[in-house]
């Protein structure tokens, strides 16, 4: 793997982050105790016990981040518990603005810190420079990173029973109010400029713009986002969603010294595994002691035959169970935006909200956040410019990427291996659509592609797929 370590501080002070901070941790402190209900953590316990009630009989001097969030602070926008009575009782009065399942989506995000020092959707001079210039500057002068915008539409009807109100409710599409947004701004929502600045193209068939951008209001509305309780889904796994703060906490639990996140929305195969492995060797050759893997699944709107949430996760499971990844220095935790699609501008911002959750490094290969072409064929974006892009991305200096080689399938050692342009014949080169298409005909993959557990996962999925298609054909055939 050829590593691009952009910051100068790697080869200097026997490779120490620049940002980390050392803090005096109290006698009998005990960490970890908010993670043991979930399942990928107790796997490491298992193997290692001692770990789960780690104390300390004298002080002891630990990093407590190694990198600072964007703004220096951390943002988290739940209302402290002895104020939710008086906020609700203050939403109750404002005029209302319900929420869509994706709206819901960037509500977690921000709420939790992943956007900061973001605090609320966006007022449209921060809607601008995100647009324009891909990042926001604070007061000081200095420039965050901000690929995205992350705001909020709402329709004419919305707008005139807003009027002049400074604040509004946030309401789910259960009818719950579970916020507010205060000192709002109400602007143009010019969905044509929106779209093209972040595509790159207006072409039809783009998955996010189609779903939520084009049925979306003509009005943005952005303002300080208070909620009122973390936000929960209740689809069994809340319990892998961590939280930027609860993340680095586990960072500090496992003590580690470099930690490199690997953003995805696809099943794990063996080529992952290998690429994140070797990662992590070469980190250690560098004179870390202890780099920590954050596989970070994608958890928001992905676009429709993409394999499903709880699927993946199921499967990511599969793969630390079999042991292709280590447990004991591999945290697996879901990351709650929603996917654009939109390549190069998008990576950046998966990048931006791995910063603000603790990560100091960040695996970047082909094509990242990218798709195809939605009416030629060919790839949207060009594939290596995103890796590209977060080399000379403002706002990211402080973030090592790490690009990495392309690994195929080696049809000679029949595992997976670094590509080997010498021997280009020998190598299969094994996309994400085929690996669905041979799960979904009971095909199955050449041995050493991914481990048996886990492919045994997605068979069992497109299997269910196609039993309810079935299921629903005769239900049809006996209605007509």
């Amino acid at each position: 793997m050829s590593l691009l370590i952009r910051s100068s501080y790697v080869s200097q002070s026997h490779f120490q982050p620049r940002n980390s901070k050392l803090k005096t941790i109290p006698s009998r402190l005990v960490f970890f105790s908010s993670f043991n209900h979930n399942p990928f953590f107790s796997l490491v316990y298992k193997r290692n016990p001692t770990m789960q009630n780690l104390t300390f009989s004298s002080p002891v001097t630990v990093k407590s981040s190694l990198i600072d969030p964007d703004g220096g602070e951390l943002v988290e926008l739940v209302v402290p518990e002895p104020e939710i009575n008086l906020k609700k009782t203050e939403s109750e009065a404002m005029p209302k603005v319900k929420l869509r399942k994706i709206d819901l989506e960037w509500v977690h995000v921000i709420s939790e810190g992943w956007a900061s020092p973001l605090k609320g959707f966006m007022r449209e001079d921060e809607y601008l420079q995100s647009l324009h210039f891909n990042s926001l500057r604070l007061k000081d002068g200095t420039l965050v990173n901000m690929s995205l915008p992350i705001v909020l539409a709402i329709d004419d009807d919305t707008k005139e029973r807003i009027g002049v109100s400074k604040n509004v409710a946030l309401v789910t599409p259960q009818g719950d109010i579970i916020g507010s947004l205060r000192s709002v701004e109400i602007y143009k929502h010019n969905k044509e400029e929106r779209i093209a600045r972040t595509w790159g193209t207006t072409s039809p068939g783009l998955p996010y713009v189609e779903e939520h951008i084009a049925p979306s209001g003509n009005w943005l509305i952005g303002g300080d986002l208070e909620v009122f309780q973390p936000i929960k889904y209740n689809d069994g796994l809340d319990h892998y969603r961590l939280s930027p703060r609860q993340l680095r906490k586990e960072f500090d639990n496992r003590k580690a010294d470099a930690v490199f996140a690997f953003q995805l929305r696809n099943p794990v195969h063996n080529g992952h595994a290998l690429l994140m492995n070797d990662t992590r060797k070469r980190l250690l050759e560098m004179g870390y002691k202890n780099p920590v893997l954050l596989l970070h699944p994608l958890g928001g709107f992905t676009k429709a035959d993409d394999v499903p949430l709880d699927v993946r996760m199921e499967q990511h499971s599969k793969v630390l169970e079999d042991g292709v990844l280590d447990p004991e220095t591999t945290i697996v935790s879901i990351f709650p935006s929603p996917m654009h699609y939109a390549g190069p501008t998008e990576v950046q911002w998966h990048a931006k909200a791995r910063i603000n959750a603790g990560a100091n490094f960040y695996i970047v290969g082909r094509d990242p956040a990218g798709m195809g072409h939605p009416t030629e064929k060919r790839d949207l974006y060009d594939p290596d410019h995103g890796k590209k892009v977060l080399s000379m991305a403002p706002g990211l200096e402080k973030l090592n990427i790490l690009p990495f080689r392309v690994a195929a399938y080696d049809t000679v050692e029949k595992k997976m291996a670094f590509f080997d342009p010498s021997r280009a014949k020998e190598f299969l080169f094994i996309s994400g659509t085929k690996m669905r298409t041979y799960a979904r005909t009971g095909e199955n993959p050449p041995d050493g592609f991914m481990c048996p557990s886990g492919w045994s996962v997605l068979v069992k999925y497109y299997e269910s797929l196609q039993e309810n298609d079935e299921s629903s054909k005769q239900q049809a055939v006996v209605s007509a």
